[in-house]
């Protein structure tokens, strides 16, 4: 990535995790001044150090680097000073839900509350973070106007531009996908296209209102999950056919109508398994993204159910899960299916264990699980294996080491089905 002409723009990003921390790190070198802000005291020490503390983000550690030496980056914990001193104001915050699916707001309003409390006249406040529908107007906006005393679209400019990322290539993603961009007003709209024009280096896609944004982003998020739903019901039936899945979709995605994505034994994520809930919460029930939500969410009962299937009683087994991640190579366990096997198989009377390789044995036991190393003899009374997330590191497990193990279930359909087999070992995959 090139350095930018400089300009005396000063930008703060607020929320340095996996999203806002590579955003402002492209931004600074793209010759703007960025400050991000964080109320976790340890990572702005790290950013302030010239460090990142997310691994296996391609290219990061460069940029902050080059921004670091250059002194185009800096963090802080003063969310409010950081405000007072800039022109444009990223909000990169996370919406949690809770375990009944219902939306919490407790970071992103104090996030909005320390944003309101020191922006000044004529600033630019765009909000990243993908939120339900009507929010960045109705709660963030007139939060602001609540607190400042300021009128959005007058005294400060408002929009919407939904980050369009995925963990491990963020700043692919944000040099390769157009940005969508909405405004609270017309004056609102050009701002924010302008300075994403200049920022990024990418397409503008600018959309009628905020609302048309905020709907696009979890449109997008809904369809995956739909698509993958259907994926896994077409496994589902494949299963009881004694058809090969991965084949049925390789031959359909020739026909360019067809994408079909793949089944899996569980989607996790912060994003996917949140999304249709903003819809869901708002009315929107008993349909296709109900449904789809749903089996989605059953992946893990039913792989449980494949091993009672061929394996009878599962109580007094050792079984290993392989991946605490939601995903492979991305160290994040929000909604992980790791964490439902774990509980599903406790309930048949099974003994689990965790291994990942992104985590260390306190931040798996921190999580009510029970940690083991590969290198543990303990390996030797492994019975079943349930692979959850395909980090590299499993793309040469030596199955012979589990020298009691009879089953492998492959919920991601990654492993080589003929390694496990050689290995003395039975293979199942999802739909295969």
């Amino acid at each position: 990535m090139e350095d930018m002409k400089k300009t005396s723009t000063i930008v703060t990003v607020i929320g340095m995790g996996k999203i806002g921390l590579p955003l402002a790190a492209v931004i600074a070198n793209r010759g703007y001044q960025v400050i991000g802000a964080d109320i976790d005291e340890t990572i702005v020490k790290l950013i302030n150090e010239g460090k990142s503390h997310i691994p296996n983000e391609p290219h990061l550690d460069e940029l902050i680097k080059r921004s670091h030496d250059s002194r185009s980056l800096r963090a802080t914990t003063n969310t409010s000073e950081a405000v007072s001193r800039s022109d444009v104001i990223i909000v990169v915050v996370p919406i949690i839900t809770n375990k009944d699916h219902q939306e919490d707001y407790c970071f992103i309003d104090e996030a909005v509350y320390q944003l309101a409390k020191g922006i000044r006249k004529h600033s630019l406040v765009i909000f990243e973070t993908t939120i339900p529908v009507g929010q960045t107007r109705e709660r963030f906006g007139k939060k602001i106007e609540e607190v400042s005393g300021l009128k959005m679209g007058k005294d400060f400019l408002l929009a919407y531009s939904p980050e369009r990322v995925s963990s491990n290539q963020v700043i692919r993603d944000l040099n390769t996908y157009p940005k969508v961009v909405s405004g609270v007003n017309q004056k609102s709209l050009e701002k924010a296209a302008s300075f994403y024009k200049q920022a990024l280096q990418t397409e503008i896609i600018k959309v009628s209102s905020l609302e048309t944004a905020e709907l696009t982003k979890i449109a997008e998020g809904i369809y995956r999950d739909v698509n993958i739903a259907l994926a896994n019901e077409l496994a589902r039936y494949a299963d009881q056919h004694g058809i090969n899945i991965l084949e049925v979709i390789k031959a359909s995605n020739t026909q360019p109508y067809s994408h079909i994505h793949l089944p899996g034994i569980g989607v996790g994520g912060h994003c996917i398994p949140v999304y249709p809930y903003f819809l869901i919460n708002k009315g929107i029930t008993g349909g296709l993204i109900e449904q789809a939500r749903a089996l989605n969410e059953s992946m893990p009962d039913y792989g449980v159910q494949l091993l009672k299937q061929d394996l009878g009683s599962l109580k007094g087994k050792n079984i290993l899960i392989l991946g605490l991640s939601f995903r492979e190579n991305v160290k994040e366990v929000s909604h992980s299916s790791a964490i439902e096997l774990d509980s599903l198989l406790k309930l048949q009377g099974a003994k689990t264990y965790i291994h990942d390789p992104l985590f260390s044995e306190e931040e798996i036991r921190s999580l009510g699980l029970t940690p083991l190393s590969l290198n543990d003899e303990i390996i030797s009374h492994i019975e079943v294996i349930i692979l959850q997330a395909y980090h590299n590191q499993y793309q040469y497990l030596d199955f012979q080491k589990f020298t009691r193990c009879t089953y492998v279930l492959d919920g991601r359909n990654r492993l080589d089905r003929n390694t496990v087999i050689s290995a003395g070992i039975k293979y199942r995959g999802i739909g295969t």
